[in-house]
């Protein structure tokens, strides 16, 4: 048997883990998994009958449950596990906006630092943005030197739209350094704005 911990992961780490230990059985065997919330089960759920194993889901306190996937042989990846994710139609439409490096007013050097862990933050929420928008000086932060790379691309990775001004990093000299997400216009910027149920602004 192999044990994963998964709780305070957010999706699709709980499938991905689960689908690489289920990978590392090579055969027939049993994989528990701890999670923090029923989306997750479901997700699991959802793994388990699209590979053909058996599942059982226990809750053992408010925010713990165990789901334990049994399979009679070796489970293939099809590259598509993360697809297997909860996506709600109705889901909310949520926009963040960043429009300079760094968060609030006072301390530029704080400012940054702040910014940086808000991006952190939004990583691991279990409900994330559609989009995050940078234009002005926020442009910076998807740009070759800007310490958030990592936790940009792990939000690509999660389905979250990254989209820069064009204008902006053509003002700034960065057209050639962006490193995530995709150039995008002021009307684009203004449409997802105004299609946005809810607009964060660190």
């Amino acid at each position: 048997m192999i044990q994963v911990n998964a709780i305070g992961d957010a999706c699709p780490l709980p499938v991905i883990k689960t689908m690489h230990a289920l990978q590392e059985l090579g055969g027939a065997g049993t994989v528990e998994v701890l999670v923090d919330n029923e989306i997750a089960v479901q997700n699991l759920t959802r793994l388990a009958e699209s590979k053909g194993c058996a599942i059982q889901t226990e809750q053992r306190a408010d925010k713990e449950y165990r789901v334990t996937l049994t399979t009679e042989g070796a489970v293939a990846s099809t590259g598509d596990e993360a697809n297997l994710c909860t996506v709600h139609a109705a889901k909310a439409k949520t926009v963040v906006v960043v429009s300079a490096d760094h968060m609030g007013e006072g301390s530029d050097e704080l400012g940054r630092i702040l910014l940086k862990g808000f991006l952190f933050a939004l990583t691991q929420m279990e409900t994330l943005p559609t989009t995050v928008l940078f234009y002005n000086g926020g442009a910076r932060v998807t740009c070759e030197g800007s310490p958030s790379l990592d936790d940009l691309r792990k939000l690509r990775d999660l389905g979250v739209e990254i989209l820069t001004c064009g204008t902006c990093l053509n003002f700034y000299g960065l057209t050639d350094k962006l490193q995530v997400g995709e150039v995008t216009n002021m009307y684009v910027i203004a449409e997802k704005q105004m299609q946005a149920d809810r607009i964060l602004r660190p």
